[in-house]
């Protein structure tokens, strides 16, 4: 497909194609696994600081939606493009799998400069953004993170405008590796004591630790 057309889609191809031909998978059945299950393309007017407004192209891809809820950061850069953010949603999907999660891959972005940007900038661009995407994201549909250029601010503005249009806070419509946007811990948890590192385990784990065939 032309629309997704990019070096890091492109190269995303070409391993997806080398561990199609290893695994047999059938050439009928490849595209289908290959290309996003769905793509928005989105534009985000503004109003500047200086009173101007500007209009920002926002992405968001769903690669695959079978496995689960999608997840995936949310990248602000000047060069984020569409076929860059399908290629990082498909790892994603890998990721997920490989690991064994419950989740499809995704991947979202703004072509925007953040550290041009003021902060009052930044949140209306976020909200801007979420508010497009509501149809498409939420805790049992598309959950966002962080990524280059985003952060717990940002997540935390994404949580508070989709739980406006919820009706009810929705602390998992976003994640974050901070407290910032996440439910509070209940009182009655304990946490479990630590316990002691056990030396052989250690060196056992160490010991399978992966290697790439180039470094054996």
């Amino acid at each position: 497909m032309e629309i997704y057309d990019h070096p890091t889609f492109r190269m995303a191809c070409q391993q997806f194609d080398l561990v199609a031909d290893h695994l047999e998978i059938p050439q009928s059945e490849r595209d289908r696994i290959k290309y996003p299950k769905r793509s928005m393309i989105v534009a985000l007017p503004i109003h500047r600081d200086d009173g101007s407004t500007q209009v920002f192209s926002g992405y968001r891809v769903q690669h695959h939606l079978t496995l689960g809820p999608t997840k995936g950061g949310l990248r602000f850069h000047p060069d984020v493009r569409l076929g860059e953010v399908a290629a990082l949603a498909m790892w994603m999907s890998w990721k997920c799998a490989l690991a064994g999660l419950p989740y499809g891959g995704a991947k979202g972005g703004i072509a925007c400069d953040p550290g041009k940007m003021s902060t009052n900038e930044l949140e209306r661009l976020t909200r801007r953004y979420t508010q497009e995407m509501i149809p498409f994201i939420g805790p049992q549909v598309d959950v966002m993170a962080p990524d280059l250029g985003t952060n717990e601010q940002v997540m935390a503005w994404m949580m508070d405008t989709y739980s406006v249009y919820a009706g009810a806070t929705k602390p998992r419509a976003a994640v974050s590796r901070t407290s910032l946007i996440a439910p509070p811990i209940p009182s009655a948890w304990t946490w479990p004591k630590p316990q002691p590192p056990c030396k052989d385990l250690a060196m056992s784990a160490r010991s399978r630790r992966f290697r790439s065939p180039a470094m054996a």
